[in-house]
Parts: structure tokens; C-alpha cells; sequence
């Protein structure tokens, strides 16, 4: 299992506090948005060279972390 630790990073004096990949300002909405419009691992790396493989793993891995908690019926 990849390690989202280190790959998602959060500083509130860069992108308003959101989570970004490994202390860059590329937002891991930013990579999600571009899995949403259809493009692959590889033409992400290339629009971001700075990315590795790695860092997309982590930030579906932290975004379904995010959205899969319990809820609570009232």
C-alpha cells in the first residue's frame, strides 16, 4: 500500500490550507478534477512533471479516506 504521509501535505499560508501534494501548489482537487475529466496517470505526469505515480495513488487513497466514515442515523 502506498503511503499518503508525506505525499499530502497541508499548509494554511498555501492554497488556503487545502491539501496539496507533498508541499507543491498542486492541490489534490486538482488532481481528482483532472482523474474526472478522463486523462490517465501518464498524461497527468506530463501536464505535471513534477508529479510522480506515487502522488495520484495518495491522493485518491486520501480522498477516499475522506469521504469513508460512518454515519450516524438520527
Amino acid at each position: 500500500m502506498h503511503q499518503i504521509e508525506g505525499r499530502i501535505t497541508f499548509n494554511p499560508n498555501q492554497c488556503g490550507g487545502r491539501p496539496c501534494i507533498r508541499g507543491m501548489r498542486i492541490r489534490a482537487t486538482d488532481v481528482l478534477d483532472l482523474l474526472a475529466s478522463g486523462l490517465s496517470f501518464e498524461q497527468i505526469l506530463d501536464e505535471m512533471p513534477d508529479l510522480e505515480r506515487e502522488d495520484i495513488i495518495a491522493t485518491i487513497q486520501f480522498a477516499t479516506r475522506r469521504i469513508d466514515h460512518a454515519v450516524i442515523a438520527a
